[in-house]
């Protein structure tokens, strides 16, 4: 497979035959985010689509799913994403479920028969960067939505049976914010009903634009201690979704299916706060150009001023 930039797709969809459509993210301006900031946005000719799906047919390859990629296929116009999803039925006949992200903005932009269309040809999950459920936090990310608009367009593609996972981010919101922020995400994914939530909590990387912001004094990270309370408190308050929690600097993933797991579930989440008491706080800092301690300790002197 020919492949630009880095491979990014939801941890569920790691047995779905993975399949290039664009390159890079349409949208690519969330403060948090680096995954395409080094890649132009484009959309890959139906001719380079259909050799990769020869390739992977002739190769004796029979995908019962197929996840497209780069950041937001679903922001393909319509009549090419048709044309793709008529190419994946000619060339696997029993492939029956095409995952791939979306942004609020390509819902919207798609009318409800064209949705239903979608969802007919095989559409049958979409991912969405819900990130929170705080207002203010989406705008000064500079998401593409509001929390009222990703309700309108989710309630859309669950009426003609496209489901919705959640992507959210614990720490999101900054230091001091962890006990709202998991509050009023619960409450989004309670009401929204995602059939799982990932939760990448939030790192920092020294070349995304909120590191400016770090540095600037304008956003106060949380610490991995606050990061894991608010998780734990997310799963305390969490309904009826599969939840997979992501924890990078403590080493820790935790995921299991709610309500069924979550007293194991948050008594994993009570062992690796235990460990963190008494410790100096450490943030989740993916780092470039120094060593990991050095920026440690930049960011603690940053927050502490």
């Amino acid at each position: 497979m020919e492949y630009e930039g880095q491979i990014c797709r939801a941890p569920m969809e790691r047995g779905a035959f993975m399949l290039p459509v664009s390159v890079g993210c349409c949208y690519n301006r969330c403060k948090f985010c680096t995954l395409f900031k080094h890649l132009s946005y484009r959309i890959l000719p139906i001719s380079q689509v259909e050799a990769e799906l020869h390739r992977v047919r002739d190769m004796g390859g029979n995908p019962k799913t197929v996840f497209l990629g780069d950041g937001s296929a679903f922001q393909l116009p319509y009549d090419h994403l048709v044309e793709i999803l008529t190419r994946i039925r000619a060339c696997f006949p029993e492939c029956r479920r095409v995952h791939m992200d979306a942004t609020v903005t390509s819902i919207a932009q798609k009318s409800d028969a064209q949705l239903k269309e979608l969802a007919d040809l095989g559409v049958k999950r979409l991912y969405l960067g819900v990130e929170t459920g705080l207002d203010d936090v989406l705008a000064f990310m500079d998401k593409d939505h509001n929390s009222a608009e990703a309700k309108a367009q989710i309630a859309r593609i669950q009426a003609v049976g496209i489901e919705y996972a959640a992507h959210i981010m614990t720490g999101i919101a900054g230091a001091g914010r962890g006990e709202e922020n998991a509050r009023a995400t619960a409450a989004f994914l309670n009401e929204t009903k995602p059939v799982s939530v990932t939760n990448f909590s939030l790192f920092l990387h020294t070349e995304a634009p909120l590191y400016r912001c770090v540095e600037a004094g304008t956003f106060r990270p949380a610490d991995e201690a606050e990061n894991l309370q608010e998780a734990r408190l997310l799963t305390e308050l969490l309904e009826d979704t599969v939840l997979d929690s992501f924890h990078d600097f403590v080493l820790l993933r935790i995921r299991g299916s709610l309500p069924k797991d979550r007293q194991r579930m948050l008594k994993q989440f009570d062992e690796a706060i235990a460990k963190q008491q008494g410790k100096e706080p450490v943030y989740s800092i993916v780092c470039t150009t120094c060593g990991q301690a050095e920026m440690r300790d930049l960011v603690q002197e940053g927050v502490r001023s």
